[in-house]
């Protein structure tokens, strides 16, 4: 699932090529990816530009120049692309937004979707998400606080939304890793030294995997040579087996919660 590092990475490419771009046409291949009539989320969109994107938490928020906003969130499998249909993957696309020349294909809306709603729907939608890790207002005294008084695995804590947004299973683990911690690990066990350098992670991981364009393999254009570039950066998440980077032991794998959880047993500790 596309976690913040790929959100941002979309939202940064994607400023480059649509905005204040007239939209000139729109396909819906699946209704239930949108939140209307599809003839009438037609009507709305043709003729009126993006002027703004934002990223909230593993969403992406495209500000139209009337006031409405488009609200994406890509769930499982989802993905863009951005050109023609001659060089778009060949996935069955649910929304298309096309810009004269160039169309933006929204893949793999199976679960996910992209709602038009008004300013304060929008807000009404994202109030229960936690805060923003990698926010000017957020720092470690703050940090600390979401997380002090929390009970559980690190691990579940990390990718709960409502706690903080924008982590998933790969960057959950990742930042594990960073702190030196096992994702396992109890919350109540950590001492408040422990979550200073677990929030010194979660800065040093969301920030080096936006810089190299997320984990995602597709790329968002035919030229686009930064998506997918953290993949390779990965320490743990995916490499079950493989020597760890800094001591050569095994990475493994387990569950915690249902959820697929990579780790050195050698780098990082319990309590």
């Amino acid at each position: 699932m596309p976690e913040l590092p790929e959100m941002e990475n979309y939202k940064k490419l994607l400023s480059q090529l649509v905005l204040d771009r007239t939209i000139s046409g729109v396909k819906v291949g699946r209704e239930k990816s949108i939140n209307m009539d599809p003839q009438d989320f037609k009507n709305e969109l043709v003729g009126r530009k993006i002027i703004f994107i934002e990223r909230r938490a593993k969403y992406l928020i495209f500000h139209l120049d009337n006031g409405g906003r488009l609200l994406l969130h890509l769930m499982l499998g989802g993905m863009l692309y951005f050109g023609t249909d001659e060089d778009k993957p060949n996935r069955t696309t649910q929304v298309e937004i096309e810009f004269e020349d160039k169309t933006l294909y929204f893949i793999g809306l199976r679960l996910g979707y992209l709602h038009l709603l008004s300013a304060k729907q929008t807000e009404e939608a994202l109030a229960g998400i936690g805060p923003e890790l990698l926010d000017r207002k957020m720092d470690e005294t703050k940090f600390i606080k979401l997380f002090v008084s929390r009970r559980g695995t690190l691990k579940t804590a990390l990718v709960n939304q409502n706690i903080a947004s924008g982590i998933g299973n790969c960057y959950a683990d990742e930042i594990a890793f960073a702190a030196g911690l096992r994702p396992d690990v109890k919350l109540q066990d950590l001492t408040e030294e422990d979550l200073a350098g677990l929030y010194q992670a979660v800065r040093q991981v969301l920030t080096d995997a936006a810089e190299h364009g997320g984990y995602m393999e597709q790329p968002l254009t035919a030229d686009d040579s930064l998506t997918g570039g953290f993949g390779d950066l990965c320490k743990v998440y995916d490499r079950e087996g493989k020597a760890c980077v800094t001591c050569g032991q095994p990475i493994l794998r387990t569950v915690i919660s249902s959820r697929k959880v990579y780790y050195c047993p050698n780098c990082q500790h319990g309590k």
